[in-house]
């Protein structure tokens, strides 16, 4: 069993070289923890990137050389597989749950003679490379874990496991122990573990509403509700921690929370490609929306491959879960198509094929129809508010927030929450800085509307410009900001979309914690070029220092009967504070 004072040095206990050339190289290694885009097996990644290999060759030197070092550990019964991508390929091992370290060190070893015989490079001894490999293996292996793992999935029980704790159950059903300190089976009180109902939330834009959206509406239900975001950890009313918690970290986090009695995770991209799924014992996944974000990262260069990414969330429900897609949604209906989990599907349009369908056979769905939100629960149709009743919809303007609003739904429904309890969550649930901070939060200053909101790619930038765009105006003003790590090209598409606002004013602002190896000022040119390109006065467009700054500035010229929509990626808390007229 492991000597828990070596593990901190298992992640670097071997440090295997592999040929690499401008033409081959290794990218990134990484461990893959639960359920993810290529299968649902934990084990290890590797990102290769390649010009001018034949991809095809790649992959058949992988599959006989990580067999060749699997047969020779003892693990011939993990499994290998492979995806390749423009100018690149990810390569896969499944290992068990206790030597996922060793499964890197395994990957890397495959690697290591598939790169020399691609590069004549000399290759290393194939019999001392494996004894170090299970050197390491047996320092790391942790039967125990592996038994209790076992017992959970014969008890029907979540077992949850990083380098610190493991866990039993969910939530009010759960009990956690120190990875040194974990139980025999037999002395695990099973009938006292359970796991709690969770939803997995991603898309490109609308989880973090959808997710807050489901927390509302689980409290309204008198349930004791936890969710995940990219801004925070909460059980309740208590924030666990703030920073971004929408990989499994989070999830495992909010989990072992004893007051938990209804989880909903928001899932984003990076967490799936970089780690897999926490669980695998969802009851309801969403998919709000697919759109060019993040692209050209982790091997997924292209909106389909991003699709798919996204619909690793189906790999994780339980037998009896559902999906929830969007009907509305070309990349999402192409997927779907390629999925056999039951689909509960949501649309605008009473009259889409796939609503008068899944009617048919049974299957819940929800849409709006004649100003209503309407869920049929595979009998019979429900109404549970009106649109204008629902705050973030703002009267039916906001036309994303309604599609979330109807996801919230069939979620909601999902989780056994009863149709009056959904309205009920729907209704009170408003679009603030307390209930959803960052997500279209309106303030009147001097008189005028001014709207704060996150959107930070064309499709989400689109749809909060569409319904502001709905809002009478004197005139209309615009800041926009920007992270380095985005290419020129899709500074320019944000700035462009933006600009389909037709502002009077924009307002760049520089983002200095977000440089990412740019210069400073370099994404504010950017801006203010794309806006004279576009036929915007120089004299329109107001260079800002800071979001905060370039708030001040709107501040300053604003005047009754305006309105502004202020795109904040950074300092959300301190542009609150702005707006409300706040010191300090």
């Amino acid at each position: 069993m492991t000597d828990m004072h070596d593990m901190p040095d298992i992640e670097d206990a071997l440090s295997i070289e592999c040929a690499s050339s401008d033409r081959l190289r290794l990218e990134d290694s990484r461990r893959l923890t639960g359920p993810g885009v290529m299968w649902d097996h934990p084990g290890a990644i590797l990102e290769v990137h390649h010009k001018g290999f034949d991809p095809d060759r790649i992959a058949e030197l992988w599959r006989k050389q990580a067999r060749r070092v699997l047969d020779a550990i003892g693990w011939q019964q993990e499994q290998i597989t492979d995806r390749a991508f423009e100018d690149g390929l990810n390569l896969a091992i499944s290992a068990p749950m206790d030597q996922l370290y060793s499964a890197i060190f395994a990957a890397e070893t495959a690697w290591h003679f598939i790169a020399a015989e691609l590069l004549g490079a000399p290759a290393g001894d194939f019999d001392r490379m494996i004894a170090d490999l299970r050197d390491v293996m047996a320092r790391e292996a942790n039967p125990a874990l592996l038994r209790l793992i076992e017992a959970g999935v014969a008890h029907g029980v979540d077992v949850l496991c990083d380098d610190d704790e493991v866990s039993v159950g969910h939530g009010a059903g759960s009990r956690t122990w120190p990875i040194a300190e974990i139980p025999d089976p037999e002395a695990v009180d099973w009938p006292a573990h359970y796991n709690v109902p969770i939803a997995l939330i991603t898309g490109t834009n609308g989880k973090t509403t959808t997710t807050r959206l489901c927390a509302a509406v689980a409290k309204a239900a008198g349930k004791v509700s936890g969710l995940t975001s990219t801004d925070f950890v909460r059980v309740g009313e208590d924030v666990l921690d703030r920073g971004d918690y929408s990989g499994p970290g989070g999830a495992r986090l909010l989990l072992r929370d004893k007051r938990l009695e209804v989880a909903y995770l928001e899932v984003a991209r990076g967490g799936i490609l970089r780690r897999g799924l926490a669980t695998r014992k969802a009851r309801v996944a969403v998919v709000t929306n697919v759109a060019a974000d993040h692209l050209g990262q982790y091997g997924v260069n292209t909106v389909e491959e991003l699709a798919r990414a996204k619909f690793a969330v189906h790999r994780a429900l339980a037998d009896d879960g559902a999906l929830v897609l969007n009907a509305d949604d070309a990349y999402v209906r192409a997927e779907a198509a390629r999925t056999e989990a039951p689909i509960w599907w949501f649309s605008l349009d009473r009259q889409n094929p796939l609503l008068d369908a899944a009617r048919k056979v049974g299957m819940p769905c929800a849409w709006e129809e004649a100003g209503a939100l309407v869920l049929f629960d595979g009998s019979v149709e429900q109404h549970i508010a009106d649109v204008v009743d629902v705050p973030i919809t703002v009267d039916g303007a906001a036309r994303h927030n309604v599609r979330n609003a109807l996801a919230a739904t069939l979620v909601s429904h999902a989780m056994g929450i009863a149709a009056s309890d959904i309205g009920k969550g729907l209704t009170g649930f408003q679009s603030d800085p307390t209930d959803n901070p960052g997500r279209f939060n309106e303030f009147d200053v001097n008189g005028a509307r001014v709207f704060v909101d996150f959107a930070h790619n064309p499709h989400s930038i689109a749809a909060v410009a569409e319904t502001v765009s709905g809002i009478r105006a004197k005139r209309r003003f615009v800041l926009l900001s920007h992270a380095g790590d985005r290419s020129d090209q899709d500074i320019r598409d944000v700035t462009e979309t933006a600009l389909g606002l037709v502002p009077d004013y924009v307002v760049a602002a520089e983002l200095e914690d977000y440089l990412r190896g740019r210069e400073a000022g370099e994404v504010t040119r950017l801006i203010v070029d794309t806006c004279a390109a576009k036929g915007m006065p120089e004299e329109r467009v107001i260079k800002a220092n800071s979001p905060v700054e370039g708030t001040e500035k709107v501040m300053e010229i604003i005047e009754p009967g305006d309105v502004a929509l202020l795109l904040i990626l950074s300092e959300r808390e301190a542009v609150f504070r702005v707006l409300r007229g706040e010191d300090g």
